[in-house]
């Protein structure tokens, strides 16, 4: 399955929210896989789509759902080309909302294990308020307002929380997840758990004992699973924190370097050049002009 991995932006940006036009992009979308998770919602015409060997045809107003790791592929079913709503990202960058119950990725996992359905019909889809969802992320992402990144989480748990009610209606007893904690991480949340120390020396040795991993397990299955070196995707993220403090605060490139776990203000100044194409202050500059 190797060969069917997609690489994605979302490590770079760790959540998109887009309109696709299948008649001005590459269509169809051919079978392939990502360890975040989609979502999508049928805004005109009617698109043929696969996840895991299941298949069913999607219309208007209908919201479908690719899990973490599944194959998935979309292509036309005829008339109108489909343009839909996309929405991605990293489930372990969500975080259970209370100690009680377990986290949106574990609850996801169980219930593609006891076949819960990842399609929601026109009616389902309205009670989980996807058009003002969908809507309300596009928005966000398209103005990048001060709060933005606070704004897309929440829409994005309110869809998560509607969409479990929904399956419990369906038979599923939440209550029998089981429970991700922070003493019990895994190669699936170990996101978060990286997330919540950017700030700090944050060391892959550590990392991979949290998981109850050797080393270079750990460090082979984070590169299947992210596409990359555990390594690279800290770098990644701690250029991602920076950018938000560069764009919504005046604090001062050593101060930002530091908080976001860099060595020093060279370190922070060399690598944010490297994956963005400018110094920090150049990219402050330009974005507030």
């Amino acid at each position: 399955m190797s060969n069917l991995f997609e690489k994605t932006a979302s490590l770079s940006t760790p959540i998109e929210c887009f309109v696709f036009d299948a008649a001005e992009e590459e269509f169809p979308v051919k079978p392939h896989w990502h360890y975040f998770a989609e979502f999508i919602y049928m805004l005109r015409g009617t698109a043929s789509m696969t996840a895991d060997g299941d298949s069913f045809t999607a219309k208007a107003g209908e919201l479908v759902i690719f899990p973490p790791s599944c194959v998935h592929s979309i292509s036309p079913a005829g008339g109108e080309m489909p343009v839909y709503s996309v929405l991605k990202f990293d489930l372990g960058k969500f975080p259970s909302i209370s100690s009680y119950s377990p986290s949106p990725a574990a609850m996801f996992r169980y219930a593609r294990e006891k076949g819960m359905p990842i399609y929601f019909g026109a009616e389902t889809a309205a009670e989980m308020e996807c058009a003002a969802v969908f809507g309300d992320c596009i928005e966000e992402m398209e103005n990048f307002r001060y709060g933005y990144d606070v704004m897309l989480r929440s829409q994005i748990y309110r869809l998560i929380y509607r969409m479990i009610r929904h399956w419990e209606k369906e038979g599923l007893n939440i209550w029998d997840c089981p429970s991700n904690t922070e003493s019990d991480s895994s190669i699936d949340n170990i996101t978060e758990y990286i997330d919540r120390r950017l700030g700090e020396n944050i060391r892959v040795a550590d990392l991979a004992g949290a998981c109850h991993l050797s080393y270079s397990a750990f460090a082979a299955k984070f590169r299947a699973r992210y596409g990359m070196t555990c390594k690279e995707y800290i770098e990644r993220m701690r250029i991602f924190k920076a950018e938000e403090y560069l764009l919504f605060t005046d604090l001062d490139i050593d101060y930002i370097g530091r908080e976001t776990g860099f060595s020093d203000c060279s370190h922070f100044i060399k690598s944010f050049r490297k994956y963005r194409g400018v110094t920090p202050k150049r990219f402050r500059d330009s974005k507030r002009s």
